[in-house]
Parts: structure tokens; C-alpha cells; sequence
């Protein structure tokens, strides 16, 4: 299994992060991207993953860090790319549900990182919140962009219409909640090859622990739920998402 989005870095696995570690490890998951989203996460996570090969680092700005500053941010994070081995762009993307106070900021940004993806032959990884449409307007003008559609919760047609872009879709603990009936309509019916499995951890943990602190070993049951929705083998369907995820990341497999 790959983790194709944590953050393990975050100040909530401060007390157990080496113990969160090997539990990851030990329940086969092989290897973990580490996602930034900040200039200070960024460097967390590509220092968490110089102590491990099992990780592989990326840099970006998350929609909800990005105000009036925003342009001292994206120069940073240029540099950063230029000066670290990195895997991906992102999180990056749009964000209208915390607040809209620099929606067109955060529209330039999307575009901004965007651009670096496409300079630096870098996929992205896209957070998309309330904010479908713009996310697509903006990324249908970008004809060399590709990356993957993060903890997806859009429709299965909107889905579609990414995928038309050269994108993949990533699923995470949602996917296994009695109620998700659109997240498992995703998992259902997109082509497998563009499917992606994540735990966003910290966040949105998967049923049975739903409410809980996520972590990269529970990323097993979002495999399990896809298994199950699609009446595929789990150790089929998992050779199938790693690779995806290698192709994707450019990984060394």
C-alpha cells in the first residue's frame, strides 16, 4: 500500500510519530507522500523525509494560507523547488468554505503554482473545497497540467471531466462512511487506473475510527471499502493503486 497523502509532520503525532511510523510499516504500507502546504511545512516535511526513505516530499500553498502576501509565498516556494528533490506541487487549489476574503487571490496562486508544475515537470496535488468549478475552469487552461484530485468529494461527473484533463482521482477515509453515497459512486465507476487511495492524516479518519486522529496505517480501509464497491481482491486492487501511484509520483518502486 501507498499513502499517497499525509501529513506527518503535524504537530498531532508529536508525542507517538515514530510509534505512528511503524504501524504504517508494519501494516504494509510502503511507502508515504509527505504533502506541504506552507513555507513551514513544507520544510517539516522534507526534513521528516531525509530521516527516511520510506517518504517522499512535496511543497506548495494551501489555498487557506494564501492573503496579500501570497507573492513573497510562491517566490519561496520556487526556491524551494529548485533547491530540494520534491515530488509533486501541492496541496495547492481553492478553498471558498473557511473564506472567501481572497478568493482571487487564491485563484492566482492555483495558477501561479500551476505554472510551476508545468515548469519543473512536477504533477499536483489539488485540494478542491466548495469550489468545484473554478478548480476546473481554472485547470481546463492549462493543457500540460496533471496531478491527482486530493481526498476527492465531488460528483462521479465532475470526476469524469477531471480525468479528461489528465488528472487522477484520490480517495480517502469518506469513501468508508455508511453515508457517503457519492464518494462510493466514485470508487464504483471511474477507470482504475486513475484511482489513488490516501489517508489525509491527520484528518478525516475512516470508519471505524471515524472522529479519531488519522493516521497512514488506516489507509488499509479505504482500500478495503474500494475493494469491496468494486468486488475486486484487495491484493489485486493494491498492486493496481501502487502503481498508479508510482507512474504518477515518478517514485523509485
Amino acid at each position: 500500500m501507498i499513502d499517497s497523502h499525509a501529513h506527518i509532520f503535524a504537530s498531532e503525532f508529536d508525542v507517538d510519530r515514530n510509534d505512528v511510523i511503524e504501524r504504517a510499516k508494519k501494516e504494509g504500507v510502503k511507502k508515504i507522500i509527505l504533502v506541504g502546504f506552507s513555507s513551514k511545512t513544507n520544510e517539516q516535511a522534507y526534513a521528516l523525509a531525509k530521516m527516511d526513505s520510506f517518504f517522499y516530499p512535496t511543497c506548495g500553498l494551501h489555498p487557506s494560507e494564501v492573503d496579500d502576501g501570497f507573492e513573497e509565498e510562491i517566490k519561496k516556494l520556487e526556491e524551494f523547488i529548485k533547491k530540494n528533490k520534491v515530488y509533486a506541487v501541492g496541496e495547492c487549489g481553492l478553498d471558498y468554505y473557511w473564506d472567501t476574503s481572497y478568493k482571487e487571490q487564491q485563484k492566482e496562486a492555483f495558477r501561479r503554482q500551476i505554472e510551476l508544475s508545468i515548469k519543473y515537470d512536477l504533477p499536483l496535488i489539488i485540494h478542491c473545497r466548495d469550489a468545484i468549478q473554478d478548480t476546473y475552469d481554472i485547470l481546463k487552461d492549462y493543457e500540460k497540467a496533471y496531478g491527482v484530485m486530493h481526498c476527492y468529494s465531488g460528483s462521479y461527473e465532475m470526476a469524469k471531466e477531471f480525468i479528461k484533463l489528465g488528472f487522477c482521482i484520490s480517495l480517502g477515509g469518506p469513501v468508508t462512511f455508511k453515508n457517503a453515497k457519492e464518494p462510493k459512486r466514485v470508487a464504483e465507476n471511474i477507470p482504475l487506473e486513475y484511482l489513488l487511495i490516501e489517508t489525509d492524516s491527520p484528518y478525516l479518519a475512516p470508519t471505524p475510527y471515524r472522529g479519531k486522529r488519522n493516521e497512514s496505517s488506516f489507509v488499509k480501509y479505504t482500500l478495503e471499502e474500494i475493494a469491496k464497491i468494486r468486488n475486486i481482491e484487495i491484493k489485486e486492487l493494491e498492486k493496481i493503486l501502487d502503481s498508479n501511484t508510482i507512474k504518477l509520483f515518478k517514485l523509485e518502486d
